[in-house]
């Protein structure tokens, strides 16, 4: 992936490596309400959302898009660089399964 921004350094506080094994990545991700993280990259990606809420997505050339995830939701992207923020009243955790380049 070109121009790749490792979420755990760009925003270790919201992104926590929990486990590399390989190219399969764990990942652990903690977002406040009303915390916007900094921009980051994932290569293909599976998010399953242990706490779900109300986001807003932030892609570089495009208008922000709105999600209501719920607990329990899993989500399948492709590579990809984005900022995340928490609009909603709950803290958003997931854990994401990245497979690297």
């Amino acid at each position: 992936m070109e121009n790749y921004i490792d979420p755990c350094i760009a925003a270790s506080e919201n992104y926590k490596l929990l486990s590399q094994e390989g190219k399969v990545r764990v990942v652990e991700m903690r977002l406040e309400p009303g915390v916007i993280d900094n921009e980051h990259s994932h290569p293909h990606e599976t998010v399953y959302f242990i706490q779900g809420g109300h986001l807003r997505i932030h892609t570089e050339g495009n208008d922000p898009m709105e999600a209501e995830i719920p607990d329990g939701h899993v989500m399948h992207h492709g590579p990809w660089t984005h900022r995340v923020e928490n609009i909603g009243d709950t803290t958003v955790l997931a854990i994401l399964f990245e497979i690297m380049p």
